[in-house]
């Protein structure tokens, strides 16, 4: 049993997944991995085989054992094939036929990777920059789960960390320990929340906060409040768009007169695959699904477009690896003069549009006409653009 249970993570390590399903079904356990985003069916094991891969991953994440009713969570670290350190991350979960679990892969090497490896274009990694290279406010980066959020804030930070910079964050969970910041896991049973962890933070003498998410009232309060107190503060919201940041603080409770001393600027994301080196293929281009991808803004559709093939590096699905696609909106005095209590999200957007932000969708035709990815991946990742 240990020795699948090592092969099982060292397949998932080769496979590049950044998540393990471990699923129960009817006579037999299923195992999935998601790699760039999408799940693949990785292996079946026999029922009891997948029962005792469960307890033994179980007793590496010092869980209970014999509490099989109700969910738990754990972490476990371990090394890859090429020795280095990677930290997993369990949760369980009681379903029809036996127990679930999900074990989450965080990888310390992406944390070293540039704003380019993470898909920044020069502008966008001036634009972010411009921000928050800032002494004081929020800068806010949306978007949904699995949409790369807390990678983009750790690279930010890591690019940020001085000796001169006292750097803490409040985390639910700690996803991966970085020695030059001072890290805080939120602990709900203790009463430990976001909110109560910023309160504590701020009487560290930090230089700049990172809140995990800002999820209530009283987390949003204490992020404008260390704000107000001259600290830079970053933290991740969920929403579609960058403009919609603004209206979903509002939403919250926070005062327009608030948002508009403190917020710097918002940036929205999502995560694209990027097409195999290996095997991609140059191919026509399809004006129709071109038009839907640049609409409203009508741009030109480049000569060739590049198309997913399949090979055994990609595990036939065309794709390899995945890239940023970002739109960043600076909150100028032109758009800090728009929130108020009658702030219209449409009027926001359009203005920031003239103020040069690109939504996802023109970031993602960007990708498309220099050969990184196809324009049918960006219509699934992105919202539509609205004008």
């Amino acid at each position: 049993m240990v020795k699948i249970v090592d092969w099982l993570l060292q397949y998932a390590f080769e496979q590049r997944a950044s998540d393990i399903h471990i699923e129960p079904r009817r006579g037999v356990t299923q195992v999935r991995f998601r790699i760039d985003g999408v799940l693949h069916n990785a292996y079946e094991f026999p029922e009891q085989v997948g029962v005792a891969v469960t307890s033994r991953l179980k007793i590496l994440g010092r869980l209970n054992v014999a509490e099989k009713r109700r969910p738990q969570d754990g972490r476990i670290k371990t090394r890859k094939p090429d020795n280095s350190e990677v930290e997993l991350r369990l949760a369980t979960m009681p379903t029809a036929f036996g127990e679930k679990m999900v074990l989450r892969i965080f990888d310390p090497e992406v944390l070293l990777k540039s704003f380019e490896q993470l898909g920044f274009s020069k502008d966008d990694r001036e634009r972010w920059q411009t921000i928050t290279s800032r002494p004081h406010g929020i800068v806010l980066v949306t978007g949904p789960t699995g949409s790369g959020k807390t990678t983009t804030l750790y690279s930010t930070l890591k690019q940020l960390a001085t000796p001169e910079l006292n750097i803490c964050t409040i985390e639910d969970p700690i996803e991966m320990v970085e020695p030059a910041f001072n890290q805080m896991q939120v602990q709900t049973n203790i009463d430990l929340t976001f909110a109560q962890g910023v309160r504590a933070l701020l009487r560290q003498d930090p230089d700049i906060i990172m809140i995990g998410e800002i999820r209530d009232l009283e987390t949003a309060e204490m992020a404008v409040q260390a704000a107000l107190t001259g600290h830079l503060v970053l933290s991740t919201l969920h929403t579609n768009d960058a403009p919609s940041a603004i209206t979903r603080l509002m939403e919250l409770g926070i005062p327009p007169y608030l948002i508009r001393a403190t917020v710097l600027g918002v940036m929205a994301q999502r995560l694209a695959r990027t097409l195999c080196p290996h095997c991609k293929e140059p191919g026509e281009a399809d004006e129709q699904a071109w038009q839907t991808l640049t609409r409203p803004w009508k741009a030109p559709a480049p000569r060739q477009f590049y198309h997913p093939v399949g090979c055994l590096e990609c595990r036939n699905t065309g794709y390899l690896g995945r890239a940023g696609v970002y739109e960043i909106m600076t909150l100028s005095d032109k758009l800090t003069r728009q929130i108020n209590d009658h702030c219209e999200l449409e009027q926001l957007r359009l203005d920031a549009y003239k103020e040069g932000m690109k939504s996802l969708r023109l970031g993602g035709a960007q990708k498309v006409a220099s050969g990184q990815t196809t324009v049918e991946e960006i219509l699934r990742v992105t919202p539509e653009s609205q004008r």
